[in-house]
């Protein structure tokens, strides 16, 4: 049979995505940004073009979505720890995701807040406001 013939859809083709594993600063903001977007935008809700993340979905299974949302939040303020962030902005982060649990905690009006209460997006810009006042040599230049 010949090749052309074949209709058969080419399989999906998968992406690898490689974080890196150091404790350089560059290191910690790839890993952090990357799970805040995993976390707060990896998917759009079509027809009103509102991103979601897992955070939102994980959320809706009742006790176990929250502690597993609470436990990824918890890496990140982890990462600013071994960043050497100030006690104050740790502080600041585990507040946000304290807040984010506790709303998410109540039944469909805390599915609700999960999406417009971000706190990953929150510890994300403070974690990146201290790379780059602290750690220029890992600065991102956009544009």
């Amino acid at each position: 049979m010949d090749k052309t013939m074949d209709r058969r859809p080419a399989p999906p083709r998968i992406i690898a995505m490689q974080l890196p594993t150091g404790t350089d600063a560059a290191s910690v903001r790839a890993r952090v940004t990357a799970m805040e977007q995993l976390l707060e935008r990896s998917l759009v809700i079509p027809g009103i073009n509102v991103p979601i993340g897992l955070d939102v979905l994980i959320g809706l299974v009742p006790v176990l979505g929250e502690i597993i949302t609470t436990a990824m939040g918890a890496y990140i303020i982890w990462e600013a720890r071994n960043l050497g962030m100030s006690r104050w902005q740790l502080a600041r982060m585990g507040a946000n995701v304290l807040f984010d649990t506790a709303i998410g905690a109540i039944p469909l009006v805390g599915d609700a807040a999960d999406a417009l209460f971000r706190s990953n997006t929150k510890n994300l810009k403070i974690i990146l406001r201290h790379i780059d006042k602290h750690h220029p040599e890992a600065r991102v230049i956009e544009g």
